[in-house]
C-alpha cells in the first residue's frame, strides 16, 4: 500500500507536469509517481534510462536502443555467458553488466517482459506457418 506524501512544487513545475500528465493520458499525480520511480531507478543504475514503447514505459540501456529485457533475453541464449552477448550485441561488457544489474533488482518487471516477447513471437511464428499452409494449399 502507498503511503502519502504532500510535495510542493514551483507554479512553472506544476504547469509542467499538468502538460506533461495531459500528453501522456494520465492523472498528474500517477506522471508524478512514475517519474519519482524512474528517476530513483536511473540514480540507483546510471546507465539505464526509460522509453516510450507503445502502451508502456520500458528500461533501456543508455546509448544503445537495446531494451534491458532484450539484453537479459540475449544473456540467457548465452547461457549466462556477459563477454558471449557483448560480442554478439557489438556492445562494451559495461553495458551487459548494466542490464543485468538493473535485472537483479527488478526481475519481475523484465522477466514478464521476456515472458511476453516470446508469447508474441510464438504467435507470430504459429501465423506465419499458418500463411505458408494456405499458400501451398
Amino acid at each position: 500500500m502507498a503511503t502519502p506524501l504532500s510535495l510542493r512544487f514551483k507554479e512553472d513545475t506544476l504547469q509542467r507536469l499538468y502538460f506533461q500528465a495531459k500528453l501522456a493520458g494520465v492523472p498528474p499525480r500517477t506522471l508524478a509517481q512514475r517519474m519519482v520511480e524512474e528517476a530513483l531507478r536511473m540514480t540507483e543504475h546510471p546507465l539505464i534510462d526509460f522509453t516510450d514503447n507503445g502502451a508502456a514505459r520500458r528500461a533501456r540501456v543508455r546509448g544503445t536502443g537495446i531494451e534491458v529485457w532484450e539484453m537479459i533475453d540475449i544473456v540467457k541464449a548465452h547461457n549466462g555467458d556477459l563477454a558471449a552477448a557483448a560480442e554478439s550485441t557489438d556492445k562494451p561488457i559495461g553495458v551487459v553488466e548494466a542490464a543485468v544489474a538493473y535485472y537483479g533488482d527488478y526481475p519481475d518487471d523484465i522477466d514478464d517482459l521476456v515472458e511476453a516477447n516470446r508469447a508474441f513471437s510464438e504467435r507470430e511464428r504459429a501465423a506465419y506457418r499458418a500463411g505458408l499452409e494456405r499458400l501451398a494449399g
